[in-house]
């Protein structure tokens, strides 16, 4: 008789966590479906005005920009005040950033969607930060592999959406124009956030000691060398996939913008359908966590898959389809990297105030993205898609070199805790 409280304790404990879950699940898919959209909408209306491939990269300048500052900042503030308050700050943000850009055509200047795209820089990566730290306070440390299945579906159902959010983008502007269509996504994340106040647990992540802003930078060695090694990989992927690609399908090869956002939104649904299933491919079942060896074979093969693709267009070699297939194999081992890296920082990451350990991390992806987006439009303006391609290999080759500094066994990484 004793058991039976504790044991309707542990389902209704198991029944929260669920709910919590869900709901995080939820505010993140929406909010992913919205920067997607607002992403293509922005690179693709610009370009209709006449703006070159620098100048557009320039308008997201601060939307990277920004996403380093709130990762660095935004972990210590959710240890601090609550990862409910941060991902419901965030979804407030993104509104007011797609209702600024809802003014007519004749007020969208230059510093007013710059500003506006601030804005919503910080709001995805509070979004962010706040909805993959939750899962860490969801799922016991020792179910490494139960920890694994929901950062990856969480992930890869993120990235599926933000991949129907740039097919959403592309149709939107063809079908109701660029205003409009801001209304219409800043009127359903009004009624996400609404839902998120209402139900999301209160204090979600608070640590229960305040910690210190000086706390924010990482002493642990995992944490360092995956932060690293995850700022080069996504410049791989943002040097070629902000600006290069989407001028290049429709400059070079005449798709549509419809076309063009169809082919971007297959590309990221694929990628995060793969991220889904990446403990399938690479194994949960090993008493140690992935670390080094993973690490470093699946960035060499990407490296492998990224030269390959390079060398094809460089030389002419069926270009559209050598771009069409290469890419789509970039994807799937891109996503397969991306979700080793995104498990990988929520296990290691400390138990009290594990946003802090997260968002050091994600303030590297930040770093990556801003990096690549820069270097995107100025290498495309100077060189082309072949020259993004071969900066995608080189920055692909350091994330490599750098997983080599990762210890192997989860072991080593517990002094920090």
């Amino acid at each position: 008789m004793t058991e039976t409280p504790r044991v309707e304790n542990s389902k209704h404990l198991q029944q929260q966590q669920i709910k919590n879950y869900a709901l995080i699940t939820f505010n993140y898919w929406n909010f992913t479906l919205t920067d997607g959209a607002l992403r293509m909408l922005v690179v693709l209306h610009f370009y209709s005005l006449g703006y070159s491939g620098l100048e557009i990269a320039m308008l997201f300048l601060f939307y990277e920009f920004f996403g380093v500052v709130t990762n660095l900042i935004g972990g210590w503030l959710g240890a601090r005040i609550g990862l409910n308050r941060t991902m419901n700050t965030g979804l407030f943000m993104q509104i007011i950033a797609l209702l600024m850009l809802s003014v007519p055509s004749h007020f969208l200047s230059i510093p007013l969607v710059m500003f506006a795209q601030a804005i919503s820089g910080i709001a995805k990566d509070l979004n962010k930060m706040s909805a993959k730290t939750s899962i860490k306070t969801l799922v016991s440390s020792q179910q490494s592999g139960k920890l694994y299945r929901w950062i990856a579906i969480l992930t890869g159902s993120k990235n599926a959406l933000k991949g129907a959010g740039f097919f959403l983008g592309g149709a939107l502007l063809s079908l109701v124009g660029f205003q409009i269509a801001m209304l219409t996504m800043a009127s359903i994340l009004t009624l996400v956030l609404a839902g998120s106040l209402m139900w999301l647990q209160k204090d979600l992540g608070k640590a229960r000691s305040k910690p210190k802003f000086t706390q924010i930078f990482s002493k642990s060695k995992a944490i360092n060398t995956l932060s690293a090694a995850r700022l080069f990989l996504f410049a791989s992927r943002d040097v070629w996939f902000v600006i290069a690609l989407p001028i290049s399908l429709s400059a070079v090869f005449g798709w549509s913008s419809v076309e063009t956002g169809g082919f971007m939104a297959i590309w990221v649904i694929g990628y995060g359908l793969v991220q889904g299933i990446a403990p399938t491919i690479t194994g949960t079942q090993s008493q140690h966590i992935q670390g080094r060896t993973s690490l470093v074979l699946w960035s060499a093969t990407l490296l492998l898959v990224s030269v390959l693709l390079a060398l094809a267009i460089t030389f002419q070699w069926y270009p559209q389809l050598s771009l069409i297939v290469g890419l789509l194999i970039f994807g799937g081992i891109f996503a397969i990297n991306s979700s080793l890296h995104s498990y990988l920082i929520v296990s290691f990451a400390r138990e009290e105030g594990a946003s802090m350990d997260v968002g050091f991390y994600y303030m590297a992806n930040a770093m990556g993205r801003l990096t690549g987006t820069v270097l995107s439009g100025w290498t495309f303006q100077w060189g082309g898609l072949e020259a993004c391609l071969w900066i995608s290999s080189l920055f692909i080759m350091l994330t490599a070199i750098i997983s080599l500094a990762m210890p192997d066994h989860n072991q080593e990484f517990l002094g920090h805790r």
